[in-house]
């Protein structure tokens, strides 16, 4: 059965007409009055749904009964990541959300490869956030992560209240394995090359721990990935 996020809030014995996004969707799907689908609002659980309406312009639904569906990841993770190039950035916003990532602050660091300002990113950002919908979608989640504009790294870390955890490649770095789960946590990961020593040390002189995922040297889209899993595994809600 189809799974649509709408942003529209949701209630039972609502007839709704879908916004654009999911309107699209449905048309696409080639689905006919009478026909059932999902809807999800992001403000929890789901809906059953059946398509009242198909019109060039408007699909209209009525909303059914609502499911406290929810499958999130505990801890709370907090992505915050140097963006990789290319498509490896929509890649890591997909595979994070069905990670059950939280957030994902994408930063602008000494060597990052993108670089990104102005409406470039805010275009960026906004595509981000449609591909973290999608995963939602597809893996079953039924709140969006946030992707949060894209920001300088030394800004974000300045504005930071609690210091969280950094991946780290120093000798005598914590194991990530086992590290003692709380209520959320941040974790921060460089781009291609890593964070530069002075971007380190400023985490660190915040407060920040650092820790690492093993002896191997991980891409920049694989390494958060992999520590999000780290995180969250055998540790659901």
């Amino acid at each position: 059965m189809p799974r649509l996020h709408c942003t529209e809030p949701l209630s039972s014995g609502l007839l709704l007409a879908l916004p654009p996004g999911p309107a699209r969707h449905v048309q696409v799907l080639r689905l006919q009055p009478g026909d059932a689908l999902t809807l999800f609002d992001g403000r929890g659980g789901e809906y059953d749904a059946v398509v009242e309406h198909m019109g060039r312009s408007e699909v209209r639904v009525t909303v059914g009964a609502h499911h406290a569906i929810e499958c999130e990841a505990w801890p709370a993770v907090h992505l915050a990541v140097g963006m990789p190039a290319n498509e490896r950035m929509d890649w890591l916003v997909e595979k994070a959300t069905e990670l059950g990532a939280a957030s994902i602050q994408p930063l602008l660091a000494e060597r990052s490869v993108l670089r990104l300002s102005g409406e470039r990113a805010q275009k960026k950002q906004a595509h981000w956030q449609g591909v973290a919908v999608a995963a939602c979608e597809q893996c079953g989640r039924n709140r969006v992560p946030v992707v949060h504009a894209v920001q300088p790294l030394a800004a974000w870390l300045a504005a930071q209240s609690a210091p969280g955890l950094v991946l780290s490649l120093r000798e005598g770095t914590r194991a990530l394995a086992g590290f003692p789960a709380g209520a959320a946590v941040t974790l921060l990961s460089g781009p291609e090359g890593g964070l530069t020593p002075a971007e380190e040390d400023a985490a660190l002189v915040s407060g920040w721990t650092p820790v690492h995922l093993g002896p191997r040297v991980l891409r920049a889209e694989t390494a958060p990935l992999a520590a999000l899993a780290v995180l969250t595994s055998a540790r659901t809600a």
